[in-house]
């Protein structure tokens, strides 16, 4: 506790001394510096991404692979987290050129630990090759320090905000097919069995897909499970607000933690809502086995109704060609329902951009970093490259190119035919492929989409949902009778008229390391949960349900879960004192 007030109190310091920090431009230097150290004198150099977040392994390819080459000389190989990974990684001492974490809890402390990751002071060597983020950064990287062990800056935490706020953009956006609701009268949902019998409904609307195959309300994976079942704890989020915290939820207005065991807690209760689905015939039956882009190819056929998510509904669902035959996906929360939003935070959150102590090209890898802290290396990672698909009017408003309407619209749609011009050479790159296999694969982010775009003139944020373009766009019919409807002009302005909770920022919190025999535990009991919430949600009875569940605490118990919990608490307890710290320094 006392280590998390006095960095805070450091930060505090650090405002005083630096005040607001200014949007400055991008380095126009940055490419004469690389120049100099030999980054452009033969063959692209292969820059090995380790990133726990990605979904892709390989060669980064099709339009950022284009801009990263034009501009950094680069090609991206990206290596995913999976089974031994980490473990082989560290072993050999070298994780990576660029490395991505997941999380700053023990993964990330033990990297430090050992020295293999880049001291970004060492040198120099961010000041100079990562300009942008030394000048607007400076709250995030003393934020890394001060949970680094070693009490260097080795990075900064994703969503990054350059001013304080509110809140960032909704996050759960409670997508549901709008048309079949709207064919259905739009009647009121208060709670989660209201949404059942809604899905029921929309079933007898429609019972296949644009391919003949079965409907259902939902189809969920399991790829990103990690202590627990994502989707069950996400839905936790979505409802009743409370936020996922290790082996359970943390309350966002009291700092509670609640274990995923609890009888009867918001996990089980979410739990026996998937059971729920499955025993009507709503849930995808493959949901166990499939990956997430199995399962998007679902939701673009309209084989889905809902999505507490706008990535997995939305905006796979919403392509102009739906639009055009009056199909869309739209947000309507159960009147009961509080979903939560995420505090803006200056000190980032906890998904870590570093680089790796053995970088043959520490300063290239800091360069690329830099370039992707920019407001235009943000939005490049969100709706492709500016000039092809996005750019700034005369008037200094951000608007979407004919291309872009079209890829951000639909992110499947085949860019085969266009161009891209280098900004550095100016060289021609024809594109194939659709936006989405060009698409940067690293999956994080560096500034949040929810603040302010600096480079902007018109006071639009960074997320398209505030350009005044967008906004002042002529809609379709259904589109306008969503907006009635909601007595709204955009999905959050819905969503903020509607009761919420927000997770202020964590500030300088990060998770004390378990020591082995408590991670021993741990891992046991998470292999457990996820199994047993799985067999659960595949119950046929309540019986079965019941046999499952019991199974779960039971070996869960015998395992250690209750020294586990112990630890839970008391983490909560620090980040909740981390939290009310942050909220005053904020102020």
């Amino acid at each position: 506790m006392k280590k998390t007030l006095s960095a805070l109190l450091a930060l505090l310091l650090i405002l005083s001394v630096f005040g607001t920090f200014s949007a400055a431009a991008e380095d126009k230097d940055i490419y004469a510096k690389l120049e100099e150290i030999g980054v452009y004198d033969g063959e692209p150099i292969t820059i090995n991404v380790y990133t726990q977040l990605a979904n892709y392994s390989g060669i980064q390819a099709h339009w950022s692979a284009d801009l990263l080459l034009d501009m950094f000389n680069v090609k991206i190989n990206i290596i995913p987290e999976s089974d031994g990974t980490y473990a082989t990684r560290m072993e050999s001492g070298n994780l990576g050129d660029i490395v991505v974490w997941g999380a700053d809890g023990d993964k990330y402390q033990d990297a430090v630990s050992q020295g293999l990751l880049l001291d970004w002071e060492e040198d120099g060597l961010c000041e100079e090759y990562a300009p942008y983020v030394w000048q607007n950064y400076q709250m995030a990287l003393e934020a890394n320090r001060a949970k680094s062990p070693d009490a260097k800056i080795h990075g900064f935490g994703h969503n990054v905000a350059l001013k304080a706020g509110s809140h960032e953009n909704f996050f759960y956006t409670w997508d549901i097919r709008w048309d079949l609701y709207q064919q259905l009268g739009c009647p009121e949902v208060k709670d989660l069995d209201g949404m059942i019998d809604l899905f029921k409904q929309m079933k007898e609307l429609c019972p296949t897909d644009e391919n003949g195959n079965e409907t259902y309300a939902t189809s969920i994976w399991p790829d990103w499970d990690g202590n627990m079942v994502m989707y069950v704890k996400a839905l936790a989020t979505a409802y009743f607000g409370w936020d996922e915290f290790e082996l359970g939820l943390i309350s966002t207005e009291t700092g509670e933690f609640q274990g995923c065991l609890q009888e009867d807690g918001l996990y089980i209760q979410c739990l026996r809502f998937f059971n729920k689905l499955y025993r009507e015939g709503l849930l995808d039956p493959n949901s166990a086995s499939q990956t997430y882009s199995t399962m998007g190819e679902k939701v673009k056929a309209g084989g889905t109704f809902w999505s507490i998510f706008n990535y997995s509904g939305s905006a796979i669902f919403n392509t102009a060609e739906h639009l055009d035959q009056g199909k869309y996906m739209y947000t309507m929360v159960p009147t009961e329902a509080t979903p939560i939003s995420y505090g803006l935070s200056l000190t980032g959150g906890n998904r870590v951009w570093t680089v790796g102590a053995d970088a043959e090209y520490p300063e290239l890898c800091l360069a690329i970093i830099d370039y992707l802290a920019t407001p235009e290396g943000s939005l490049t990672m969100w709706y492709g490259p500016k000039g092809l698909t996005w750019d700034y009017d005369e008037e200094g408003g951000t608007y979407f190119t004919e291309l872009g309407q079209k890829t951000s619209q639909d992110p499947s749609y085949d860019m085969t035919g266009t161009v891209l011009v280098g900004p550095r050479t100016g060289r021609e790159y024809p594109q194939s492929g659709t936006y989405n296999d060009g698409a940067l694969q690293i999956n994080n982010t560096t500034l949040t989409s929810s603040q302010q775009n600096p480079d902007s003139k018109k006071q639009e944020t960074l997320d398209k949902v505030g350009w005044v373009s967008v906004l002042a766009a002529d809609l379709k019919p259904i589109q306008q009778a969503w907006c009635e409807w909601a007595g709204a002009a955009s999905t959050q302005q819905y969503l903020e008229n509607h009761p919420y909770k927000v997770m202020l920022d964590t500030g300088t919190y990060a998770p004390a390391k378990r020591d082995q025999v408590l991670d021993t535990k741990w891992s046991q009991i998470q292999t457990a949960v996820k199994t047993y919430s799985w067999r659960a949600i595949y119950a046929k009875n309540d019986g079965e349900f019941n046999f499952h569940l019991n199974q779960m605490i039971k070996d869960c118990n015998a395992y250690g879960y209750a020294d586990c919990v112990a630890w839970c608490e008391e983490q909560a307890a620090l980040c909740w004192a981390a939290q009310q710290a942050q909220a005053a320094l904020a102020q």
